[in-house]
């Protein structure tokens, strides 16, 4: 079985990229296959040198479901339009478009997005 995990929310203003988060990893423990596509402002999940205080550390959880086996890409216009280079992106997360998008929902049994 595999899922593609959708993340439009940016981390720490809300708590869907979270929840998005720990869906994925649970997934990946139980044996589940999992595509992670960072869209709109969820590219910024996967931004480098983020170390939040008092809040659980996203960036860590991401880092987690790729040493999982997690497939991540972020949307490439929507980081250029933002700001953000591949090289801004942990190691692991390669920049794709719609194309990429489509791929990942046409190769899994479910798709959820947060």
């Amino acid at each position: 079985m595999k899922f593609t995990v959708i993340i439009t929310e940016a981390p720490y203003g809300k708590e869907r990229a979270y929840s998005a988060l720990r869906f994925a990893l649970t997934s990946l423990l139980e044996g589940i296959e999992v595509n992670i596509f960072l869209l709109e402002n969820g590219v910024y999940v996967a931004k480098k040198e983020q170390n939040p205080s008092e809040v659980p550390n996203y960036l860590e959880l991401l880092k987690n479901a790729i040493e999982l086996g997690a497939v991540v890409k972020a949307c490439g216009p929507c980081s250029k339009a933002r700001g953000l280079k591949e090289e801004d992106l942990i190691e692991g997360v390669k920049l794709a478009t719609m194309h990429d998008l489509v791929a990942f929902v046409k190769e899994s049994d479910r798709v959820i997005t947060f």
